[in-house]
């Protein structure tokens, strides 16, 4: 971002951003935070457990179990989770079917467990409205950083949303905002959610949409 972006004093009609100064999370806050709650949905009853602990030790709230997909979509519209976690794999409905459904109605995000990565599969999945999807086997490393993306760009997708009704112009949107939380993660040392909130918070401080914060920072930051 060059000097004299940094050093303006912002106005509230100015496109111009100042740098982003945020506290990044840590252990301390994110234990003050309600435990995210999750649905998990896997046929494979030891699998499912394994998950479940894994969960919970890593502090998530388990608020359901499913062991096929048609019932996993029945408790994401009772339950209505934070997240979902569930196996493509499923019987009665599989669980692309199922992830297509709940993202359908904006319930939660969903993330996949498969224990393929093919190209194909993939693309069906984001297709369906998968937010991320993890790869059997896995480890807690692999499987909480997806939970956390998938909310994160959950949320994203809410907030453009509220903002945009018109489709074309959200799906614009989203990709300038893409390019700019990009610039922030790798200029400023932000994580993904973090440069999107200020994206956000930028939006409603200077009363200026989020594709205007956006391309300002893709014009400002080098």
């Amino acid at each position: 971002m060059n000097e004299d972006a940094k050093s303006a004093s912002p106005q509230p009609t100015s496109t111009s951003v100042a740098s982003p100064n945020i506290q990044h999370d840590d252990a301390a806050s994110r234990s003050k935070a309600p435990a995210v709650r999750v649905l998990v949905a896997e046929d494979e009853t030891l699998i499912r457990l394994d998950i479940v602990e894994i969960l919970r030790g890593e502090g998530y709230e388990v608020v359901g179990e499913a062991d096929n997909g048609e019932t996993a979509i029945e408790l994401a519209k009772e339950l209505r989770p934070d997240v979902v976690l569930m196996d493509v794999k499923m019987p009665v409905i599989d669980g692309i079917t199922a992830a297509e459904a709940i993202a359908k109605d904006r319930i939660a995000p969903v993330v996949l467990l498969t224990a393929f990565s093919q190209k194909e599969l993939v693309e069906r999945a984001r297709e369906a409205g998968a937010m991320a999807y993890v790869v059997k086997p896995f480890t807690p490393a692999d499987l909480i950083p997806a939970l956390e993306i998938a909310r994160s760009r959950h949320e994203e997708i809410l907030a453009l949303a509220s903002e945009i009704s018109d489709l074309k112009e959200q799906f614009e949107t989203r990709k300038i905002v893409e390019r700019a939380k990009g610039l922030l993660t790798e200029k400023m040392g932000l994580t993904e959610p973090e440069a999107f909130r200020w994206i956000q918070k930028t939006s409603m401080d200077r009363r200026l949409s989020m594709r205007e914060v956006a391309e300002t920072i893709v014009d400002q930051v080098k």
